[in-house]
């Protein structure tokens, strides 16, 4: 029970000391600590937003799915926009077959890709998602887009010779009509790498896709005609497979459909889940490493210097009867305390980083792609502890090497 009091007495006296310094603004070294963690958090809280807004997406599903097949290394809740990753063959083939199940209502391809929109007069030119599949005869919603408007089947696809005639439809949603400033009947022209193509704005729906905390720009087109601009026709490639059904039976056989392939039940909109896209976690990773590193050999170096100007205190203290373990105790203490401050001021400055880059990208792209979530918080000033506690390290031994008569003495 000694002891436990002792510990608190310590570490209580440390944020004292701590608070004081910052108050008085008597110490430099300690007020640039908590500069240093704080922009080291700010730096670590805007990208892991980032990296949360792109994780965080609604799954490619329509109104009455029941199933859905995606690559294994995608899963279930694999970023809408993924492009690039590991893709089905042979859709249309596919579909086709299970068209001809009587268990299943309807079937589709969904291919995604990024896509530049232009409308006719060359005003603008703005990113947009483009999903490609073949409209059903009887209208659902596929990226929360109602497919209505769109002639049923895919007729450039042409028994795979891809020489049929175009339709030229797409679908927009009204967030990425507005961001055009573009209504039915208008003329856009899509761009993908040097791919180019024209379409007419068949209709404007209401949308409800959305990534971050904003609306996702949508364009509905058939497969075939996105498959032709985005080269996916060797090998009619589509990201993943939708199955509307009322038969529990059928997914037995969904399954034998692709190999090393997951089969998710969902019906509904909007499912969000966390993605495990390597690039989210990539972006939260490399972020958590920089932080630490920089914030480490900042507050060592700073709360180094602060021991060493520090040295008639502890010595003070010393003479009072404050052993060597407990001035070292002491010293950690402050350190962390100082980085938790630290934290605190880099997770406010972090969000304020998360909407300013919505700002940015919804003025730039139309879309805003950071997510603020609560946990980040806990993160935040959980790391920035961790910080304090690797820093203190340092500072700590250096207590440990000041004799106090030589401290004493010197002054």
């Amino acid at each position: 029970m000694a002891r436990r009091h002792r510990l608190f007495g310590v570490v209580g006296l440390a944020g004292r000391r701590v608070l004081g310094r910052l108050r008085t603004t008597s110490s430099k070294q300690v007020l640039l600590s908590v500069l240093g963690v704080a922009l080291a958090v700010t730096l670590m809280t805007t990208v892991s937003g980032i990296a949360l807004g792109l994780g965080a997406e609604n799954a490619i599903q329509s109104e009455g799915v029941d199933y859905w097949v995606v690559p294994e290394a995608s899963t279930a809740s694999s970023v809408a926009v993924s492009v690039g990753g590991p893709q089905l063959g042979d859709t249309h083939a596919i579909t086709d077959r299970l068209a001809r199940d009587d268990r299943v209502d309807y079937a589709t391809p969904v291919q995604t890709q990024l896509v530049t929109l232009a409308p006719e007069d060359g005003s603008t030119d703005e990113y947009v998602l483009a999903a490609g599949i073949i409209p059903p005869e009887e209208p659902t919603s596929v990226v929360g887009v109602s497919t209505a408007s769109l002639a049923p089947g895919d007729p450039h696809y042409a028994n795979g010779s891809y020489d049929g005639p175009r339709t030229g439809e797409l679908v927009l949603n009204d967030a990425a009509a507005e961001l055009l400033g573009v209504s039915a009947g208008d003329e856009v022209t899509a761009s993908v790498g040097g791919s180019r193509a024209a379409f007419t704005v068949a209709d404007v729906r209401e949308g409800s896709l959305s990534s971050g905390v904003g609306p996702v720009p949508v364009a509905l087109v058939h497969l075939s005609e996105l498959q032709t601009m985005t080269g996916a026709t060797e090998g009619d490639l589509a990201d993943q497979l939708l199955v509307s059904t009322d038969s529990a039976g059928v997914r037995s056989d969904i399954e034998t459909l692709y190999p090393r392939t997951s089969v998710v039940t969902q019906t509904g909109l909007a499912v969000r889940g966390a993605s495990t896209s390597s690039l989210p976690l990539a972006m939260a990773a490399v972020s958590l490493v920089v932080a630490v590193l920089v914030g480490v050999l900042f507050v060592a170096t700073m709360m180094g210097l602060e021991v060493n100007a520090d040295r008639r205190n502890l010595a003070v203290l010393s003479a009072m009867g404050y052993r060597t373990s407990s001035q070292m105790l002491l010293v950690v203490a402050e350190t962390v305390v100082v980085a938790t401050v630290g934290g605190v001021v880099g997770v406010a400055a972090g969000i304020g980083g998360i909407h300013l880059t919505n700002a940015i990208t919804r003025e730039l792209l139309g879309v805003q792609v950071a997510l603020f979530d609560p946990v980040l918080v806990g993160y935040s000033v959980a790391v920035a502890a961790l910080i304090g506690l690797v820093s203190s390290v340092y500072p700590a031994w250096l207590t440990w090497r000041t004799p106090t008569l030589e401290a004493m003495s010197h002054d």
